[in-house]
């Protein structure tokens, strides 16, 4: 491992792994399968029960930015325990109303600004109208 990938596990967590997660998933996970866009996704060894929680831990590992938007719904199921087997271990339909992944813009010029947003540029609609300013005294 080099400086900079030593760096950056160790001084940010929105990007892969964190020094940490490394070795908590080194030493307690069991790789469970891969999505399509490279994210891991992990369990606890054997599936064990943990005490805390009273269910079975499962964690993702991004490829990339960690942005949970990008978790495929059949993997999403999964590790909001809504099933309990891994897509990579069965045969998944993928359903017509599935759409393909498109990155979380919010924070960025192409976020989604409504018309009358402060932000919107100057997209504001015209007065229909039907507005009666208010008058002290009236």
């Amino acid at each position: 491992m080099d400086v900079k990938t030593f760096l950056i596990r160790v001084f940010t967590w929105w990007n892969g792994q964190t020094f940490g997660t490394q070795l908590w998933t080194a030493r307690h996970g069991e790789l469970i399968g891969q999505d399509d866009a490279g994210n891991s996704y992990y369990r606890e060894k054997g599936g064990r029960i943990s005490p805390a929680l009273g269910f079975e831990r499962r964690w993702v590992i991004y490829n990339g930015e960690a942005d949970a938007s990008r978790i495929p719904p059949e993997w999403h199921a999964w590790i909001h325990h809504i099933v309990d087997v891994p897509p990579s271990r069965q045969t998944v339909v993928a359903r017509e109303w599935w759409k393909p992944h498109r990155p979380n813009l919010t924070g960025t010029p192409g976020a989604y600004r409504p018309p009358g947003s402060t932000l919107a540029q100057n997209r504001r609609p015209a007065a229909t109208g039907d507005y009666k300013a208010w008058t002290p005294g009236r």
